[in-house]
This record gives structure tokens, C-alpha cells and sequence, in this order.
């Protein structure tokens, strides 16, 4: 078990996921998730976005940054920022990397 341990024995993905789980502890309104699956393989990223785009569905507000152009098709809204200004806003286009058409 790894509950014992303190972060730093904690690989980069089990401190990832525990900050993760800390954010969802309080039952918050807005969530400010800053690349939340960075240090996660894809398989462990897609489980994470598949739990946030779930908490979307039931109401929460989920303000995500990524690099990551398949993570952030879970999306359902995209702003677009280049040197701090924002030069696109709006619904992504094209089918989403988790099966569902962007609206």
C-alpha cells in the first residue's frame, strides 16, 4: 500500500493522482486542473479524462490547461491563447479522441 508513503517516495503519476483526488475532496464548483494528466501515460490520462469530462456532465466547471491536442478533445468548449491573448474561443471540431462528436 502506498498510503503510508510520503510524495517524495511517490512516482510522478501516483502524485498526480493525488493531487488529483486532494481537488475533488471538497466537492468544489470550479476546478482549475493545470496539465492534469502531464506526467501520466495515456492510458492512466485517458482514465483521468474520462473522470473530468464525468464531473463536467454533472455540473462541474473544469478550467484545464494541456499541451496535449488529445487530451484536450474531452472539451467541450476550447480557448486558444498565444502570448497571452486569447485568439480563439469556441466548440472543438472534429470526433473527439474518446468516441464522441465535438459539438
Amino acid at each position: 500500500s502506498r498510503l503510508t508513503h510520503y510524495p517524495k517516495h511517490l512516482s510522478g503519476g501516483e502524485q498526480q493522482r493525488v493531487a488529483l483526488a486532494r481537488a475533488f475532496a471538497p466537492d468544489p464548483r470550479v476546478l482549475l486542473a493545470d496539465e492534469p494528466t502531464g506526467n501520466l501515460d495515456q492510458k492512466r490520462s485517458h482514465e483521468i479524462m474520462k473522470v473530468l469530462a464525468e464531473l463536467n456532465d454533472q455540473g462541474l466547471t473544469i478550467v484545464m490547461v494541456t499541451h496535449e491536442d488529445d487530451m484536450a478533445e474531452y472539451a467541450p468548449r476550447h480557448i486558444w491563447l498565444t502570448d497571452g491573448k486569447v485568439t480563439s474561443d469556441g466548440a472543438p471540431t472534429g470526433q473527439s479522441q474518446h468516441g464522441e462528436a465535438a459539438e
